[in-house]
């Protein structure tokens, strides 16, 4: 298992290498394999690139992202134009049924409303917008809408952890109650823990994920 010491450093590498990240404004700090990233990003894009590059670090158990985004002035725009230019976003996702979103812009923070079908399209919604100039963060209160038997979705969750090449299904369980999904067991790495989220999320009538499985770094 690696020292907190180490990982600081694997992270501080990784944020080195990720093209996306100035790493030269970012602070990492590590206690129990916890991460936590200060400092600040000029988008909210690049806010997001960082965690994601700490997560894909081996021994990583949770990252905490306290990056503040310190846009440019040249990337500085009103909230009627970021508001504007994520309307369109939605309606150009095909994946994204934009009737049913509602959008509202406050000081660069972007909040979504509304209600779909499935949690693939309120992931998508959120990435149709959140690289867009302006933006400072994006607040998804989109709704899951769907009732599925709770057997049901237990069942296609634990079919599609079992298809998946990069998980050992045997090693996680699986709960549903009312639309919620209780994860349990262990997995070898940050990125298992999130195939397994991934798998939870993509079934029917999903609206939270909880997500108790331990990192056995």
């Amino acid at each position: 298992m690696k020292t907190d010491i180490e990982l600081q450093r694997d992270v501080l590498n990784e944020l080195s290498w990720e093209p996306s990240v100035d790493a030269a404004h970012i602070a990492v700090s590590v206690k129990d394999g916890i991460v936590t990233l200060g400092g600040h990003a000029s988008t909210h894009a690049e806010k997001h690139a960082a965690e994601e590059a700490a997560k894909r670090v081996y021994g990583v158990r949770a990252v905490v992202n306290e990056l503040d985004v310190k846009l440019a002035d040249s990337g500085r725009r009103t909230d009627e134009d970021i508001a504007a230019a994520a309307v369109k976003a939605l309606e150009w996702n095909l994946l994204v049924p934009a009737d049913k979103i509602k959008v509202t812009v406050s000081n660069g923070w972007l909040k979504l409303e509304g209600e779909v079908n499935w949690q693939f399209q309120k992931n998508a919604a959120e990435r149709a917008v959140r690289y867009l100039a302006g933006v400072r963060g994006v607040s998804n209160l989109i709704t899951v809408g769907p009732r599925v038997s709770p057997a049901e979705v237990e069942g296609q969750i634990e079919e599609a952890l079992k298809r998946s090449a990069l998980l050992d299904a045997r090693r996680i369980r699986v709960e549903v109650v009312d639309g919620e999904v209780f994860l349990r067991g262990s997995v070898r790495s940050w990125a298992e823990r999130e195939e397994a989220e991934r798998a939870a999320w993509a079934a029917p009538g999903v609206h939270r994920v909880e997500d108790f499985i331990a990192v056995e770094g």
